[in-house]
């Protein structure tokens, strides 16, 4: 679904990913872990087509990021870390938005937003203005925005940060509906305990470069994710 070959980006003398190459197959939840300034920001904008890279290829469900940039926006959702939101716009005219962005039928983007919106606990809120909004709020916005177009691959930046429990317990149910649909997510966070229990397989990277990957229970041994992180990055 998403395939990373010999990814290559540097800021002036800062090699932010070096030779990175990494293979998200469907049915995965891939975890991305690496410390603060590791290059998984870089690598995630890289693979969403929001940054230029300068060297590798980067190819979703067979279709080249650099080439065909829109073939494989269609394909995807992208939610950042920090959701940049119109908050001009009340909840319900930005999913409309988005809806559109998307081509998304009238019936359809009903349809998705009135469950979607059901399930986060926000219908009562998309009359507001998203300034109004707390930032759990916004995030459970774009959480919504991100998933109604039914995207066959999800690509999120720390996706949890600012959820509430249920909220959070229901973004992780469908990332494995996703999956279980035949879609992937390839998802970075810091909260490894998260990544144990809910990934297939994980990455780890430091300053730029793999340090190890595979299945969770390969990765993991018999430590946890936690002990195994700590030990690679000293």
């Amino acid at each position: 679904m998403l395939r990373i070959e010999h990814l290559n980006k540097s800021y002036g003398d800062k090699k932010a990913v070096d030779d990175l190459s990494l293979h998200i197959r469907p049915g995965e939840i891939y975890g991305f872990i690496g410390h603060n300034g590791a290059g998984k920001t870089t690598t995630i904008k890289a693979c969403c087509g929001l940054l230029r890279f300068d060297s590798g290829e980067v190819h979703i469900a067979g279709h080249s990021v650099k080439d065909e940039p829109l073939a494989c926006k269609r394909l995807t959702a992208y939610l950042p870390d920090n959701p940049d939101l119109y908050e001009f716009l009340s909840g319900i005219k930005y999913l409309n938005f988005i809806a559109d962005i998307f081509q998304l039928s009238i019936a359809k983007r009903e349809e998705r937003i009135t469950a979607l919106s059901a399930e986060f606990s926000l219908t009562d809120d998309l009359a507001q203005p998203i300034s109004a909004y707390s930032h759990g709020m916004k995030q459970k916005l774009a959480v919504i925005a991100a998933l109604m177009h039914e995207p066959r691959l999800l690509v999120m930046d720390e996706p949890f940060t600012g959820l509430d429990p249920k909220a959070s317990f229901i973004l992780k149910q469908k990332m494995r509906t996703l999956c279980d649909a035949g879609g992937a997510v390839f998802f970075s966070t810091h909260v490894l305990d998260v990544a144990e229990k809910l990934c297939d397989k994980v990455a780890i990277i430091k300053d730029g470069r793999l340090v190890v990957e595979g299945t969770m229970e390969a990765v993991r041994g018999k430590e946890s994710l936690e002990e195994v992180f700590l030990e690679l990055e000293d």
